[in-house]
């Protein structure tokens, strides 16, 4: 009899286990968890931009489209450009010189005595070739005074000119002058040179360079694009006789191009702008 009622209470109560561990598989089911939403095919479906209704409108719920709290990117402002302040004819402290300050900085420079012996890149006499103008450092005790430091290459005496001018009277300070000194070349200076090397015979392997890649005649310097620096002769091996003058005179070298298109080799080509000169190295 003990043994009958010790096996009925034994199903009675593993009957009540399965009962219970069947509840709590019906709630983990029907009730998932952290773990288990973030891995269910409703989740997936959420995270590839099926966002829920309610971070859909905005709310600060965890459902939000962009996981912001609700700050979806249709709540952003769109983006705005705004427009640079009107610039003035006059800077202030070391503000950039303004374009009004430029073009007194230049005249002024270019109005002082000396300057009717002097020669520009195309031999103009009166017009030193402008190099570039900038603010000049302030002097102790004049800091807040508007200078300007104007540069020139003088072609009838190779020889580089710097002015110091005063903006607000109208003075030129100070002028220097030193030779074998080469600064990088204005835009001006590398199209003459252009010029020089297209109206000369190594022009030639130029044109016909520019005929295979374009099919047309090459007949001026603006069908290229061009860039170049100072020759300097103490970066080179081998040096021409004719190119033994650079540093004393004014050489560039030039990269062209066609414009949007293939590059023209000129690399070779050095022009001599002092002398008018075009020669050919390696």
């Amino acid at each position: 009899m003990y043994e009958i009622v010790r096996r009925h209470l034994g199903k009675v109560v593993a009957g009540a286990a399965m009962a219970v561990t069947g509840t709590a598989v019906a709630v983990a089911i029907g009730v998932p968890g952290t773990a288990g939403a973030e891995d269910s095919p409703a989740a997936r479906a959420a995270g590839s931009g099926s966002a829920p209704a309610d971070g859909a409108r905005g709310t600060d719920g965890a459902g939000g489209a962009e996981g912001t709290g609700g700050r979806g990117a249709a709540a952003l402002a769109p983006a705005t450009v705004v427009p640079p302040a009107a610039e003035g004819p006059k800077g202030t402290g070391t503000d950039p010189l303004t374009d009004d300050e430029l073009a007194r900085a230049r005249e002024l420079a270019l109005g002082a005595p000396d300057s009717a012996a002097r020669q520009d890149v195309d031999g103009d006499r009166g017009r030193p070739q402008h190099l570039g103008t900038e603010l000049a450092d302030p002097a102790p005790g004049r800091e807040t005074e508007r200078r300007a430091q104007v540069r020139f290459y003088d072609y009838a005496r190779d020889e580089l000119v710097t002015r110091t001018v005063d903006l607000a009277t109208g003075k030129v300070e100070t002028t220097a002058a030193r030779r074998g000194v080469q600064p990088s070349p204005h835009p001006e200076e590398l199209r003459a040179a252009l010029e020089l090397i297209l109206a000369s015979p190594l022009g030639k392997g130029v044109k016909e360079d520019y005929r295979d890649a374009t099919g047309t005649e090459l007949t001026s310097a603006d069908q290229l694009w061009f860039n170049g620096d100072v020759y300097r002769t103490y970066r080179e091996k081998n040096v021409p006789e004719a190119l033994s003058r650079c540093g004393e005179h004014r050489c560039v070298r030039l990269v062209t191009k066609v414009r949007n298109g293939a590059w023209i080799d000129t690399r070779n080509i050095i022009v001599d702008l002092s002398a008018k000169n075009v020669v050919r190295v390696g």
